[in-house]
């Protein structure tokens, strides 16, 4: 398969099916489709292998870059507040260590963590499991892809829609039933939370939830909230009850209408 300038390919990893999209290159933002396949949720890192190399069996891909966005349900979101007087990377590490441990149960072994490292604000680390890893580093090898990123499907949201977010606004991505929700305060995350939506949730829902989550974190309510994803429509706008304008941002490019792992793989595309 030859690859156009700018070309690549987005891989999303979801807990029962996989997908492959192409982007178009350079100054082209459409996005293909190539193919999809199901996994067995309770199948571990060796269901994921096999899916993998069903997936990219008769794809002639063989140099191509690849990113891949993983389903949040596979990996770890959390927000850190550096120590005072943080120096050292080791600093930072230890307190995203710390914090995973507080806010997980369990010491981070088995977890790689990566982050926005900052030593003088808050900031977002995520932790993926080493096994998956593993597994998709040793697919790409076998089938001579380079790999870009791995990145949990809100990082690649937050990262896709960058700049398009506006200063001060809280961010937001709904997946299925569940909103993840980033609070930020002086341009630096306050907390990142994820949130079951109710059946027929409105507009007075989201308001609260967001009343809600400023008292919880102890900061002030935005003015703006952006989401992107699955977002229910009346969410959007700035009606009378909210206290908030509500900026719905695929409404802009349309999102295909695509299966979760395709959507997995589609998450950032716009960047």
């Amino acid at each position: 398969m030859r690859r156009k300038p700018g070309q690549t390919l987005r891989l999303g990893v979801g807990v029962d099916g996989l997908a492959l999209l192409t982007t178009g290159g350079w100054f082209d933002r459409s996005v293909t489709l190539l193919a999809e396949v199901s996994l067995d949720p309770a199948g571990g890192a060796a269901a994921l292998g096999q899916g993998l190399r069903r997936l990219l069996a008769d794809l002639p891909l063989a140099g191509w870059p690849v990113t891949v966005v993983l389903a949040d349900d596979l990996a770890r979101l959390w927000q850190v507040t550096p120590p005072q007087a943080a120096g050292r990377m080791a600093d930072l590490e230890a307190a995203a260590a710390l914090r995973f441990q507080g806010l997980f149960g369990a010491p981070a072994a088995g977890w790689r963590i990566s982050a926005d490292w900052h030593a003088a604000r808050p900031f977002l680390a995520a932790a993926l499991p080493l096994p998956l890893l593993a597994t998709l580093q040793q697919c790409a090898a076998e089938h001579r892809l380079s790999l870009v990123e791995i990145v949990p499907q809100f990082v690649a949201a937050l990262n896709g829609w960058r700049k398009r977010r506006r200063p001060g606004a809280w961010f937001g991505h709904v997946e299925g039933r569940v909103l993840t929700l980033a609070a930020f305060e002086h341009g630096a995350p306050a907390s990142v939370r994820t949130a079951v939506i109710p059946p027929a949730a409105d507009a007075g829902w989201l308001d609260a939830h967001v009343a809600r989550e400023a008292l919880l974190v102890g900061i002030g309510r935005p003015e703006l909230v952006q989401l992107c994803g699955a977002v229910p429509r009346p969410w959007g706008g700035n009606a009378a009850r909210l206290a908030f304008a509500c900026h719905l941002l695929e409404d802009e490019d349309g999102a295909p209408d695509w299966s979760t792992a395709a959507r997995l793989a589609f998450t950032g595309s716009r960047a």
